[in-house]
C-alpha cells in the first residue's frame, strides 16, 4: 500500500494547502449534497454525511456552506444547478496502466466526454464497466497528522480501534480499514481524542504496474489532468509510485 500512500499523501497535502480554492469546496458541497439525499440530513443517523462534514470542516468549508448542501440534498433547497449523480469509469493510460475514476456529475453527457476526451488526448482510452475495477480492492483510509504522535503508541492505539493496517508516509499516518469498518474505526479513534484530518474509501490496487519514467511521467500528467476536473473526486490507478517515479511529479 506504500505507494498508493504516498500519493494520496502529495494529493492530500495539494488539497490541504488549496484548501481555499473553489474547486476544492465544490467536491466537499458535492459530496455532502449526495450523502444528505441518499441517507438524509441527521449526521447523526448518517454515518456517511457526518463524515462529509467533518471531512468538509477539515479544508474550513464554511458552516453556511455545509447547511446549504445539506438542505439541497434532502430537498429543502433548489440552487437550480441539478441534481448531482455518482457515477464511475474506468479505462486504461499510457503503457496500459488502469485507471478507475469516481465523479459526481449534473450532468453525465458531459462528463463522461471530457473524461474520454483526457483519456484519448494522452495516450489512453476509456474502458467499459469492470474492465478494470476487477485489479482494485475498496478499503477506508483514515489520515491523521502525526506531530507530537509516539510512532509505536499510535500505531497499536489503531490496530485496537479496528484497522488492519497503519503506515507513516512523510507527516502523516494512514490507517487502513476493512470497507465496511471505516466509521467504526474512525469513532474509535475520535473518542480516543484522535484528530481525524480525513477520512474515506479508497480502492487499492491488488497488483502494481511499473514504467518507464517517460511512461510513468505520461501517467502523473494524466492524473494530474483528471484532478482538475471539477466532477471528479477521486483517481485511484496501479501504477508502481515508487520514491523514483514520485520524484517525477515534483
Amino acid at each position: 500500500m506504500a505507494g498508493h500512500s504516498k500519493w494520496a499523501n502529495i494529493k492530500h497535502k495539494k488539497a490541504r494547502e488549496d484548501a481555499k480554492r473553489a474547486k476544492a469546496f465544490t467536491k466537499h458541497i458535492r459530496e455532502i449534497t449526495v450523502a444528505a439525499r441518499d441517507g438524509g440530513g441527521d449526521p447523526a443517523s448518517n454515518p456517511r454525511l457526518s463524515l462529509a462534514i467533518e471531512n468538509a470542516k477539515a479544508v474550513n468549508l464554511p458552516k453556511d456552506n455545509i447547511e446549504r448542501a445539506i438542505k439541497k440534498g434532502t430537498g429543502e433547497l433548489d440552487d437550480g444547478s441539478g441534481n448531482y449523480e455518482e457515477v464511475t469509469y474506468e479505462g486504461y493510460g499510457p503503457g496500459g496502466i488502469a485507471y478507475f475514476i469516481e465523479a459526481t456529475s449534473n450532468n453525465l453527457n458531459r462528463t463522461v466526454g471530457e473524461i474520454r476526451h483526457l483519456f484519448t488526448k494522452h495516450g489512453g482510452n476509456l474502458g467499459t464497466d469492470g474492465s478494470v475495477a476487477y485489479l482494485f480492492e475498496q478499503k477506508g483510509s483514515i489520515k491523521v497528522n502525526s506531530d507530537g504522535l509516539d510512532d509505536e503508541e499510535f500505531m497499536l492505539m489503531a490496530i485496537d480501534a479496528g484497522a488492519e493496517d497503519v503506515e507513516l508516509v512523510d507527516d502523516f499516518f494512514e490507517i487502513f480499514t476493512a470497507r465496511e469498518d471505516l466509521f467504526a474505526v474512525r469513532k474509535n479513534l475520535e473518542e480516543q481524542g484522535v484528530d481525524i484530518e480525513s477520512a474515506e474509501l479508497i480502492r487499492i490496487p491488488m497488483t502494481e504496474v511499473a514504467a518507464d519514467p517517460e511512461t510513468a511521467k505520461k501517467n502523473l500528467n494524466l492524473m494530474d489532468k483528471f484532478d482538475d476536473n471539477d466532477d471528479v473526486s477521486n483517481i485511484f490507478t496501479n501504477l508502481k509510485l515508487d520514491d523514483e517515479t514520485l520524484a517525477l511529479a515534483e
